[in-house]
């Protein structure tokens, strides 16, 4: 019996001796796949990182003589260089970020490129430029201020776009009033002046409490006010104005009427001029008569 019990001893022990070499096994050899798939990853993250920095060592290299230019370049300098950190700080499992990365690197070198057509275009206009006489190049001189000039109407054209959402007006109608309120021509007997419009219906605008301002500009130029105080911001400086109200703006069409009430002596003959204002915007202008 007791060799019989050192047998099965035996046994269970080999078993277990077994087992445990087995798991080691599946152990070590997962180990080692891990380590080769992190080692690959990690050589993948150096490569990119490599990428980027010859990135950054082209962009460097580039150069012009357009201070526009110069500036986008040093724009994109300085993201490649916040990348490039990036990289080395992200872990090189994060397959995910390393193929924003890589993303981004592709759409750099198309940057790049765009920046390389820019620069031969701009060396090959000055190649040209330099072989032309004085007064060519007083004409290339004049040119480029007419270019700079485009470019400030440009960025005003950009911004008027950008404001797509601004308020707009139809339907002004201008009027001299009587003191009993009765619709008059004639100066004598007019004490203020009505001016009435419609808001357009804008669902891009913002809804809400909104100031209206109205400039009444009499024939000889001057600007009808109550007050030196009364003013209001119009693209960035302080204006006057001759009357407001507060409206509630809900996107639909909105009727509006403002009053102007006159001094005595204040109002002339001839063609007066109404500008209208909301949320920074002239947003309607229109003439009316006063005999």
């Amino acid at each position: 019996m007791e060799n019989k019990a050192n047998k099965i001893s035996y046994i269970i022990i080999a078993i277990a001796l077994i087992v445990i070499a087995f798991v080691s096994y599946l152990y070590l050899d997962s180990k080692k796949q891990y380590e080769v798939v992190v080692t690959g990853l990690t050589e993948e993250k150096d490569i990119l990182t490599d990428e980027y920095v010859s990135l950054a060592t082209d962009f460097d290299s580039l150069s012009s003589n357009n201070e526009t230019l110069n500036l986008m370049l040093e724009q994109e300098r300085e993201k490649i260089a916040q990348l490039i950190e990036e990289i080395k700080t992200v872990n090189a499992t994060n397959s995910a970020k390393i193929r924003e990365y890589k993303k981004e690197l592709s759409s750099l070198r198309t940057v790049m490129k765009g920046f390389l057509v820019q620069i031969d275009s701009l060396n090959q206009r000055n190649t040209v430029l330099s072989k032309e006489n004085k007064e060519y190049k007083k004409q290339y001189a004049k040119m480029q201020e007419n270019f700079k000039v485009l470019e400030q109407q440009k960025e005003k054209l950009v911004e008027k776009v950008e404001v797509a959402s601004q308020l707009e007006t139809y339907g002004l109608e201008v009027e001299g009033l009587s003191s009993k309120g009765k619709s008059i021509r004639r100066i004598r007997n007019a004490t203020k002046i009505k001016v009435c419009f419609t808001i357009l219906k804008n669902i891009t605008a913002s809804v809400g409490k909104k100031n209206v301002y109205v400039r009444i500009m009499r024939p000889d130029q001057s600007l009808l006010i109550d007050a030196l105080d009364n003013k209001f911001l119009f693209e960035g400086k302080q204006i006057n104005y001759s009357a407001t109200r507060e409206i509630e703006y809900a996107s639909q069409n909105l009727d509006v009427c403002l009053y102007y009430s006159a001094a005595e002596g204040e109002l002339m003959p001839g063609k007066y001029v109404v500008d209208i204002f909301a949320d920074g915007f002239n947003i309607g202008t229109g003439e009316f008569d006063l005999k």
